[in-house]
C-alpha cells in the first residue's frame, strides 16, 4: 500500500536536496507548483506517466519515490566487495597460469576491454585502475538487482574517489 504522505515527504526531501523549488519541478514537469505541493503534502500522488521523469529529476527511482525513501527488500542476492576484487584477480591469475599470450586469457582480456572501452592488463599493476574495475563490478552487480553493504564499500575501497562513487550509487538504489 502506497502512503501518500511518506511519498510526499520523500519528494519534498529529495527536490529540497537537489535545490529545486517547486516551481521549478513543476516547470520541468509541465505541472503547476500545486500539484508538487499537494504531492508533498500527502493529498495527492503525481500521476503514473510522470513518475520516471520525476525520479530522474531528482535522481532516484521510482520505486525509492513511491516507498517514500524505506528501502525495498527484494534484492536479488548479496555480494561482497571482496568477491568483486577476487573476481578481477582471477582474471590477472589466469594470465599468469595459462600465459598472457593463451588464446582463451587473450579473449577474456579483449571482451573486457571491447565491452568497456579500456585496457584491463593495465588494472593489474594500477591500484586506481584496479579499483574503477571494482566499483564497475559493484555497479554493474546492483543494476542487476543485487545488494552490496555500504560499510563493506567503506571498509574495502582504498581511493575515496570510487567509494563515493559506488556509495552513491548504492543510495540511489536504497540501500542506505
Amino acid at each position: 500500500m502506497i502512503d501518500n504522505k511518506l511519498v510526499g515527504r520523500q519528494i519534498a526531501h529529495l527536490r529540497t536536496n537537489k535545490g529545486i523549488t517547486q516551481l521549478e519541478l513543476g516547470e520541468r514537469l509541465n505541472v503547476s507548483f500545486q500539484a508538487v505541493s499537494k504531492w508533498e503534502r500527502g493529498e495527492t500522488l503525481p500521476d503514473v506517466g510522470i513518475l520516471t521523469e520525476l525520479a530522474d529529476i531528482l535522481e532516484t527511482t521510482v520505486d525509492n519515490i513511491l516507498r517514500g525513501g524505506v528501502a525495498s527488500l527484494n534484492f536479488r542476492g548479496k555480494i561482497k566487495v571482496s568477491d568483486m576484487i577476487e573476481g578481477i584477480t582471477s582474471l590477472k591469475r589466469m594470465g599468469e597460469l595459462l600465459g598472457r599470450d593463451n588464446q582463451i586469457y587473450l579473449s577474456a582480456v579483449e571482451g573486457v576491454n571491447k565491452k568497456l572501452n579500456t585496457d584491463i592488463e593495465e588494472a593489474f599493476s594500477d591500484d586506481y585502475a584496479f579499483e574503477a574495475f571494482v566499483a564497475e563490478a559493484i555497479i554493474g552487480n546492483i543494476i542487476q538487482g543485487k545488494y552490496v553493504d555500504v560499510t563493506d564499500i567503506k571498509r574495502n575501497f582504498k581511493h575515496e574517489h570510487f567509494c563515493t562513487i559506488v556509495c552513491d550509487y548504492a543510495a540511489k538504489h536504497n540501500m542506505i
